[in-house]
């Protein structure tokens, strides 16, 4: 009996039996007549059958040059190995509860994958006002992975929603992921004077001590926090997972008809530390923003915008003053057009009302797009069907995480 082959397990063949035998007693197989001839051995036509415990990627070698017949297995390809161990990872079943701001991101999030399922809260009050809320089917959930869609638009809706986020890892699941798109108190990251209250710390360390599940710690996702510290305000029974919407914009930037003649815009340096290195394949502009009394002034620091396609590129707008002031700046410096893209659409009272759609090639006057995601859901509201606006979705990027 010959040794096995590096390649894989080596199986004799005898003329006798015409039963192949593997050289190891842990598997075995047997061969039957097959449509082929082995001249040089002069056998009979056989062919080869595995048993069911060897994978059906497997493929045979047959060896005839030799009495007895040597047939090697030989394993799969790395590439084969690669794409089962993607399929096993999409395989991953999620369970996804939302509030009840994110039900259409949250739909959309499940149309990317038939592996997450929406599971429903009732969203309910007392008499007083305090939250009344239930958990469909919480055993239904035990011993799965489950996530929670968050939206803090503002401190009204955020105890009931931490109500349930505590509460969802409790239930015996494998594990839980808080998807918060849009980490709200990140811009009071700042205590300049003593009495300031960074309220971003507060926010995380609240979140920091949502209860472990039998998984261990929650993951946190969240898309282009606003100051690149705050990712280290986070406890360890959080795990921290910083996404960025801009591989969106980057998609859509090269949909455009002149996606060979466009220049990315910061309109601060904190933008060009945030995003630059996303961007780092198209011509940069870097602006600079100074106050002079109560105006906020914004100057071209670096690049040129002469003649082409500028669209700046921030991770968050409220009242969006140091926008509109960026369009006129690379206006009177003869940029053709000018287009602008936020992560987080904000806009407080309505400010989304300043920006007007350039429809006369006068990009003074106006945008030619104003892209944003779907982070903050209120807005997308306002917006909808609202030249220039245009929303890019986060759905895909979330689903993805969701099967990490």
């Amino acid at each position: 009996m010959s040794a096995a082959s590096p390649q894989g397990p080596c199986y004799l063949f005898s003329s006798d039996t015409k039963t192949l035998k593997t050289t190891t007693t842990s598997q075995s197989s047997h061969f039957h007549k097959y449509k082929s001839v082995f001249p040089k051995c002069g056998l009979d036509q056989f062919r080869c059958e595995l048993s069911s415990s060897f994978d059906n990627r497997w493929t045979v070698d047959c060896v005839t040059d030799n009495n007895p017949i040597h047939i090697i297995l030989k394993p799969p390809s790395s590439m084969s190995m690669a794409s089962s161990s993607t399929t096993l990872k999409q395989s991953k079943k999620v369970c996804l509860f939302y509030c009840a701001e994110m039900k259409a991101l949250a739909e959309r999030i499940a149309s990317e994958s038939d592996t997450i399922e929406l599971r429903s809260i009732t969203w309910r009050t007392f008499a007083d006002g305090f939250p009344n809320l239930f958990i469909s089917n919480a055993h239904g959930i035990r011993g799965q992975h489950v996530a929670f869609l968050a939206s803090f638009s503002s401190p009204g809706v955020i105890f009931e929603q931490l109500s349930v986020i505590y509460a969802l890892p409790k239930l015996f699941v494998s594990s839980f992921t808080l998807v918060l798109p849009f980490f709200p108190t990140g811009t009071s990251e700042r205590m300049e004077e003593e009495g300031d209250v960074a309220t971003a710390f507060t926010l995380a360390r609240i979140l920091s001590n949502v209860p472990i599940s039998r998984g261990g710690p929650t993951s946190l996702v969240v898309f282009d926090i606003h100051a690149l510290q705050e990712r280290f305000y986070f406890g360890d029974n959080v795990l921290p997972c910083f996404e960025s919407g801009v591989p969106l914009l980057k998609n859509r930037l090269q949909q455009l008809p002149d996606s060979d003649n466009i220049s990315i815009a910061f309109p601060d340096d904190g933008a060009w530390k945030r995003f630059h290195k996303q961007l780092q394949h198209f011509p940069t502009i870097v602006c600079n923003k100074v106050r002079e009394g109560d105006q906020r002034i914004v100057r071209l620091k670096e690049g040129d915008p002469k003649g082409r396609h500028v669209v700046i590129v921030d991770d968050l707008v409220q009242s969006g003053g140091t926008l509109i002031e960026c369009q006129k700046m690379l206006a009177k410096h003869g940029a053709a057009k000018i287009s602008a893209y936020v992560t987080h659409g904000i806009f407080p009272n309505r400010s989304w009302e300043r920006f007007e759609h350039d429809t006369k090639g006068c990009p003074e006057n106006g945008f030619n797009y104003f892209w944003i995601t779907d982070s903050c859901p209120l807005t997308v509201k306002e917006v909808k069907n609202r030249q220039p606006f245009e929303v890019l979705s986060l759905a895909s990027s979330i689903a993805a995480t969701l099967h990490i």
